[in-house]
């Protein structure tokens, strides 16, 4: 039996992505595809660290707008992340995998206070770690918490589960002429403007020498692909 390419990962998954074609809320069938493939990928001895977005819910940026201060509106939106964090852990537990949510604002009474060696040591018994709350400070996007945490935890890589199947060199939908990339480098992705992560997180990922590979999640079994070494997707490297 082939063994996965990689030993530890942070998926990052959207908050849009969870709510399948509804766009808001939660879709629970999308979601407990998801879950399946996470398992899969569980039983196969790979170490699974997620950072979920909360745009499903809010977007401070976007829905707060000019209508609020933006470090309260940020707050919101961190507080939309820990209720799809909750969401994905419930449905992994009655799949049988064993899981526990950190979040980086502390909210003791249904999740772990965010602690780099105990989530680890999570990772290490084989329990899927949900990290909620983004990074815990405004201005900071859950992209930038998905290069964070897997900095903090030693992942391979960095899996961004996305409603679009790669980097192209325009928006496709705009443009029938955008070319899509198997590889591009950090400095590309900054210099050319595209919107992978936003500039924060793509420098932060370069600086720490994380690649990230962008696939589409709309086949979840494209995680377990892109887990045991299939091309999918675009990656994103030195």
């Amino acid at each position: 039996m082939a063994k996965p390419h990689y030993k530890r990962v942070l998926l990052k998954i959207s908050g849009e992505a969870l709510a399948g074609d509804a766009s808001r809320g939660l879709d629970f069938n999308v979601i407990g595809q998801v879950c399946d493939v996470i398992k899969e990928c569980v039983d196969l001895g790979v170490q699974v660290g997620i950072v979920v977005g909360g745009g499903n819910f809010w977007r401070g940026l976007k829905d707060g707008g000019d209508r609020m201060v933006r470090v309260r509106a940020d707050h919101m939106g961190m507080l939309a992340t820990s209720i799809n964090a909750l969401a994905v852990a419930d449905v992994l537990e009655q799949k049988g995998v064993e899981v526990r949510v950190q979040t980086a604002i502390e909210m003791k009474s249904v999740a772990e206070p965010y602690i780099r060696q105990r989530a680890i040591r999570h990772l290490e018994k084989g329990r899927v770690v949900i990290f909620g709350c983004g990074t815990g400070n405004p201005f900071f996007s859950t992209d930038t918490a998905a290069v964070l945490r897997a900095a903090e935890i030693d992942a391979d890589v960095i899996l961004l589960a996305k409603n679009i199947d790669g980097v192209y060199s325009a928006d496709p939908k705009l443009d029938p002429t955008a070319v899509k990339y198997d590889t591009i480098s950090y400095d590309d992705v900054l210099a050319q403007h595209l919107k992978v992560m936003d500039s924060t997180a793509t420098s932060l990922s370069m600086d720490n020498k994380i690649p990230v590979l962008l696939f589409a999640l709309k086949d979840p079994r494209n995680i377990l692909r892109v887990v045991m070494g299939e091309k999918i997707g675009t990656v994103v490297e030195a």
